[in-house]
């Protein structure tokens, strides 16, 4: 039965990722037909963000109302809707439009999954279900990139993916039977999610602005490697444009393998050690890339090790949640943890952006340094608090 659940679970991991990466792989054409200009993809992205964030902070409310299995559900639904609200629009406002159920339906689906998987299963599960959103970011590309050889047909694409959305909606909403079933089964687990926390009720609680801050820096650091460094390899190392671009998609790379090789070692090390060995890794690879030789081998390996270190950290620190701040409490921090994690991941690189083309994309190690000191800083911190409240705990 739990087996047979955490197979579903994987699947909507999968479909979370899909369709992640098709508006930046079908934008060049998007954008000429639209008659806009290539910035305006930024546009979409912030409103998707938006509407992760809303949902990531309301998601405890919604999860304590109608449950998880109905929650994930209609999230993914909402997702498979807006994907074919995409594929048959022909104006950018309507591209803006189909954004806002597009973030909204992933917002909710990813806290609520984070949270059921951190409760019910152990570490190396939510390393491999990690993994798995990778999976599905690395195939839909390969969706769009067939779709537009075969019919040169961005809509298409989108489509596709709409359709893949439709099918494991289908297979979720048949599946609720079980997710009660599972609830009968386990109901102390189960009431402990729906405890329902005001943001300034969770926020309070000791060690959480520790986490948020961690979890705000490793996105932050996380999607400026990935946005900017293909730019940093051609326009300061001097690495051809084809050699850069696959370089820096194998730090996605690492960061997948990274996952799915961790599942295998995570339980038996613990959360705690998984993001000290991960940021010791991060710090390995910045060293590398700092490094001033002319070698061109160099900094491509430095890459491949931030997303090496990168891998443990996100599922890690997710898993750790129940344990830190206690599981009736675990649902509540994880919304506000996505939401943290998204604001990261859309504000910070378009920063370096700013900086970048105002100053020298040179910058670009020792702007993600910052953020790597932030993780260790808040990491720590948290750690000292987490064991000195277990210890206060012990003496009452």
């Amino acid at each position: 039965m739990f087996s047979l659940l955490l197979a579903l679970i994987y699947l909507a991991f999968i479909s979370l990722g899909l369709p992640d990466a098709l508006l930046g792989s079908a934008w060049p054409t998007i954008y000429p037909l639209m008659d806009v200009p290539v910035s305006y993809a930024g546009i979409v992205t912030m409103i998707i963000a938006g509407g992760t964030i809303v949902s990531s902070l309301n998601a405890n409310r919604l999860l304590h109302k109608f449950g998880t299995g109905l929650v994930t559900s209609i999230s993914v639904l909402m997702t498979a809707i807006a994907l074919f609200g995409f594929s048959f629009a022909d104006r950018f406002w309507l591209l803006c439009l189909w954004a806002i159920p597009y973030g909204l339906g992933a917002g909710a689906v990813d806290a609520a999954l984070n949270n059921y998987v951190a409760l019910h299963y152990s570490s190396r599960h939510m390393s491999w279900l990690h993994c798995f959103w990778g999976v599905g970011a690395s195939i839909g590309p390969y969706i769009m990139s067939y779709c537009l050889l075969r019919s040169g047909s961005w809509e298409s694409g989108y489509a596709t993916v709409g359709f893949i959305q439709i099918a494991l909606t289908a297979i979720l909403f048949l599946s609720l039977p079980l997710w009660r079933k599972i609830e009968r089964h386990k109901p102390n687990e189960d009431n402990s999610e729906g405890k329902v926390l005001k943001i300034s009720q969770a926020i309070k609680i000791k060690g959480v602005k520790q986490v948020l801050l961690a979890f705000f820096a490793y996105c932050a650091l996380e999607m400026t490697t990935g946005l900017w460094a293909s730019s940093y390899l051609v326009l300061h190392r001097g690495i051809t444009a084809e050699i850069a671009a696959r370089w820096a998609s194998l730090f996605y790379l690492g960061i997948t393998l990274g996952r799915f090789q961790n599942g295998f070692i995570t339980d038996r090390l613990g959360d705690r050690k998984m993001i000290r060995i991960g940021l010791g890794i991060i710090a390995l690879g910045l060293v590398i890339v700092i490094l001033p030789f002319s070698s061109e081998f160099l900094p491509l390996v430095g890459l491949v090790l931030i997303g090496l270190g990168c891998a443990p950290i996100y599922p890690s620190i997710i898993h750790a949640t129940p344990g830190n701040f206690g599981k009736e409490n675990s649902q509540a921090i994880i919304g506000i943890q996505m939401a943290s994690a998204y604001i990261g991941s859309t504000i910070i690189p378009p920063i370096f952006g700013f900086l970048a083309n105002y100053i020298s994309i040179a910058l670009y190690p020792y702007y993600l340094f910052i953020f790597w000191v932030l993780m260790v800083v808040m990491t720590e911190r948290l750690n000292r608090l987490v064991k000195k409240t277990s210890i206060l705990k012990q003496r009452r």
